[in-house]
This record gives structure tokens, C-alpha cells and sequence, in this order.
């Protein structure tokens, strides 16, 4: 039940979970969509933010999604939390629209995962602003 994928000469390891005969040496394929989808979102925030000219300390994506109850079982709601942080970003609301625009941008016209999984279910996302 494991399988070795090569992507641009990376090679990523997959097993299915012990209830389906896998050994646990590697995701199981449905979580990494989760991940492909924080990591593009991801990459276009942070390019974003930096011609935006926000400089912040620490930028950090956690997603989770909702699966349906019947077969094939797919995700019918995701959810991604940004969490930046830099110096006086709490209660910054000049802040908050930048990386609300970001996301936006992102979400809208740059991030191809994005782009596909919002015919299949719903996406909501929320920022939390930290401070430094």
C-alpha cells in the first residue's frame, strides 16, 4: 500500500493508513492536498507582503479540512488559519488589509490549487496577527 511519486526529482513517499494494510513510512494522499494548497497559497502571500512592504518575523499557515461521510470521501470544506507576525501587528488594522488583500489575491487570481479545489467544496480562511 506504499507508493514512491518523483516531482521535479523529489521523491516523495506515500503509504495508506494502518486500517487500509499501509505501515505508516509516509502521508496518506489526501492530507497533502491540504499541503499543496498552504504551501502555494502560502508562496503568494509572502511575495505579496514583500512588495507590499510588510516585513514580518514569522508567517505560518495551518489548514484542516472537512470530509464527507460517504464514498468516495472528499474534502467538502478547508480551512486555512494565517498566523504573521512582526513588531506591533496585533491590533494593526493598516496590517490586516494588506495581508486580507494578499490572501485575496492569492486566492482569487494566482494560486492554481486554490483555484481548483473551489469547484469541489468550500474555502474559508481567518489571520490572526501577532505580535514580535
Amino acid at each position: 500500500m506504499a507508493f514512491d511519486s518523483i516531482i521535479d526529482d523529489y521523491q516523495i513517499h506515500f503509504d495508506a493508513g494502518e486500517q487500509f494494510g499501509g505501515t505508516q513510512h509516509g502521508p496518506r494522499p489526501k492530507p497533502v492536498i491540504l499541503s499543496a494548497l498552504a504551501a502555494c497559497t502560502g508562496m503568494d502571500v509572502v511575495s505579496i507582503l514583500g512588495k507590499k512592504q510588510v516585513k514580518f518575523t514569522a508567517f505560518r499557515i495551518s489548514v484542516t479540512g472537512e470530509v464527507t461521510e460517504e464514498f468516495p470521501k472528499y474534502y467538502q470544506k478547508i480551512h486555512l488559519v494565517y498566523l504573521v507576525t512582526g513588531p506591533g501587528f496585533k491590533d494593526n488594522e493598516e496590517i490586516r488589509i494588506k495581508v486580507n488583500r494578499s490572501i485575496r489575491l492569492s486566492r482569487d487570481h494566482y494560486c492554481a490549487v486554490s483555484a481548483m479545489l473551489k469547484n469541489s467544496c468550500e474555502i474559508t480562511d481567518e489571520i490572526i496577527l501577532l505580535d514580535s
